[in-house]
């Protein structure tokens, strides 16, 4: 059980392959056409599909914006994958600092305008909910190449969430607070297989964001499962798109 795919709409496929691959050691999975690519991360697989002429994103970079937040990998040495992004101008949405939780991590865009991390060193929450999850997560190791973590969502209550994605197999392992942050920022981390749902939650107020499927950036994730347990809103290269009530989209294995 685990997050299978990520799809992203692009404006120019050869493009988006260079940089995932170039930057991001991503691997191509078959041949590549002028329309769609897939990619393999590891632990995923991210599916880029052409856009010829996409609605105007409402995606903000501000994470009071309740669904989809951003793509997380683990690397080995955040500073040095960093070198050549920032020498390829790549535009940062934050460098490379020490967080909490004892991580690594940095923050940049695709060419598209996906926003993607990197994370350095396994995570030291300040509650762990479950002990096999977390040893599971950290027996991983380090990876020879950049490995799909998570994707960040903000929701509205996690503990709404939480129950919410027990149906798919998503379940707590460990919180992560941000005590210097004044908003009320807290994560919780839902794992499900080899990846995880990234959960922030703040006590300021916070803003919804209806899906896009036809916009550039993050479309929706493949999640092991075949039960909806959300409405449909569309159709997308990998299926029928469900979103929860925080707008976060997703599609379900047809192979569960």
């Amino acid at each position: 059980m685990a997050i299978e795919n990520i799809q992203i709409n692009v404006t120019d496929i050869a493009r988006s392959v260079r940089f995932y691959t170039t930057f991001l050691a991503a691997e191509l999975v078959g041949e590549p056409t002028d329309a769609r690519a897939v990619l393999d991360v590891v632990t995923a697989t991210i599916e880029l599909v052409l856009v010829d002429d996409p609605t105007v994103s409402t995606w903000e970079g501000d994470d009071l914006q309740r669904g989809f937040r951003h793509i997380g990998f683990k690397v080995a040495d955040v500073d040095a994958l960093v070198a050549p992004l920032k020498a390829a101008d790549v535009p940062f949405h934050l460098d490379p600092l020490e967080a909490e939780g004892g991580v690594r991590i940095t923050f940049f865009s695709d060419p598209d305008g996906t926003l993607l991390e990197l994370v350095e060193r396994d995570l030291q929450y300040n509650t762990i909910a479950d002990e096999d999850l977390v040893a599971a997560e950290r027996a991983l190791g380090v990876p020879s190449r950049p490995r799909f973590d998570h994707i960040a969502v903000t929701v509205d209550d996690f503990d709404a969430t939480k129950e919410h994605y027990a149906a798919l197999d998503f379940a707590h392992h460990g919180t992560i607070l941000q005590p210097h942050d004044t908003r009320g920022f807290e994560i919780n981390f839902l794992k499900s297989g080899d990846t995880v749902l990234e959960i922030f939650t703040y006590e300021t107020e916070k803003r919804s964001r209806t899906p896009q499927l036809d916009a550039t950036g993050y479309v929706a994730a493949r999640l092991t499962g075949s039960s909806p347990i959300d409405e449909p809103v569309g159709e997308a290269a990998d299926g029928t798109v469900y979103a929860d009530v925080d707008g976060f989209a997703y599609t379900l294995s047809e192979s569960a």
